[in-house]
């Protein structure tokens, strides 16, 4: 009973401490010119006929990049140290979670998880966020999209950045092999491979020595309790049923859609001025990576010194100092390539 003579109070309180507004004023608000709705930069937009995913725009600048994060089946959380960057040097920059992962929808079809398909999802996410003389930045499994929708759709990309990325799934299994050798003990491989053999991929012990053993050293060198939350929030969300269906159940098993990915032939068909970032520490083959700088021509490569596969944030410095210098040397026409 009180609460709308409390509104009523309210109202005639505001009225008296408003005066009308002058007649000019009025016929602003009430012209025809159509409001745009503000959403915090967030758009879906419809892929494969039916799908949505997620995007948010952050920043405002003339350098566009569209982030396509790693996996496959994490989402952009990981990458939202971006934010603390990109934006202060006049970079705008898109989130965007692929389809079943993050804020986009998840369908169960298991036939939508290919490359191929991935490629025209990031062309409509293009299109759908009117992008074009753009950047692209593919971070891991995103690195391998990032050339494979570079070999077909370049020309509407300004310059790339392929983010702790090899060109070839051969090679990676082979460093991946001797990586376990070098931070494993006898007796780890010993427990590792008996687990292996049982196929007890959810085991505790299994997953201890990846995370303690290998990860701490290869995906992001801290103390897993120093571990950044947007990392541990992307792998708390990642979905498993598309890592699984596209990689395998971990480095070591590559039995995907990715088995036989080599894409080595096909760099030098990449005109587009590119950068290869990687990490000293890299989970990736550091000298592969060189190996595909060397082959794009036109392309500049950096290692972080301190990285690995997270490198920005275990070389966060490094990593965003050559990032930003590589976009905007490219949008001012100085950007020049390594000598091959």
């Amino acid at each position: 009973m009180k609460k709308p003579f409390f509104i009523l109070i309210a109202a005639c309180f505001c009225a008296c401490n408003n005066p009308s507004k002058p007649a000019a004023d009025t016929a602003t608000e009430s012209s025809n010119t159509p409001y745009a709705i503000k959403t915090g930069g967030n758009k879906l937009i419809k892929v494969a006929g039916k799908y949505n995913v997620w995007t948010e725009k952050v920043g405002d600048g003339k350098i566009k990049v569209l982030l396509l994060h790693g996996g496959p089946g994490f989402s952009h959380d990981y990458m939202e140290c971006f934010e603390d960057f990109l934006p202060k040097e006049g970079i705008e920059f898109y989130y965007y979670d692929q389809l079943g992962c993050g804020n986009s929808d998840a369908p169960a079809d298991t036939s939508l998880w290919n490359i191929p398909r991935y490629v025209e999802e990031v062309e409509e996410v293009r299109k759908g966020l009117g992008l074009d003389n753009f950047y692209i930045l593919g971070h891991s499994w995103g690195g391998m999209l990032a050339m494979e929708y570079l070999h077909k759709y370049q020309s509407h990309v300004k310059g790339a950045v392929l983010s702790n990325m090899t060109a070839g799934i051969k090679g990676y299994v082979a460093y991946a092999a001797e990586l376990k050798k070098k931070f494993f003990t006898p007796r780890d491989i010993t427990v590792f491979d008996s687990l292996d053999r049982l196929k007890q991929y959810d085991s505790p012990q299994y997953n201890d020595l990846l995370m303690n053993k290998l990860y701490t050293q290869v995906i992001c060198r801290l103390p897993l309790e120093n571990w950044p939350e947007p990392l541990w929030r992307a792998f708390k969300k990642a979905n498993h049923t598309i890592y699984i269906q596209m990689q395998g159940v971990d480095e070591f098993h590559v039995t995907g859609n990715f088995k036989g990915w080599e894409f080595w032939d096909k760099l030098q068909n990449i005109k587009t001025p590119t950068l290869v970032l990687g990490g000293v520490h890299d989970e990736m083959n550091p000298e592969d990576m060189k190996k595909e700088g060397r082959l794009l021509p036109n392309s500049r490569t950096y290692l972080c010194p301190n990285g690995s596969h997270m490198s920005m944030y275990d070389d966060q410095q490094n990593y965003f100092k050559n990032l930003i210098t590589f976009l905007k040397d490219v949008d001012a026409g100085t950007f020049t390539a390594d000598k091959k």
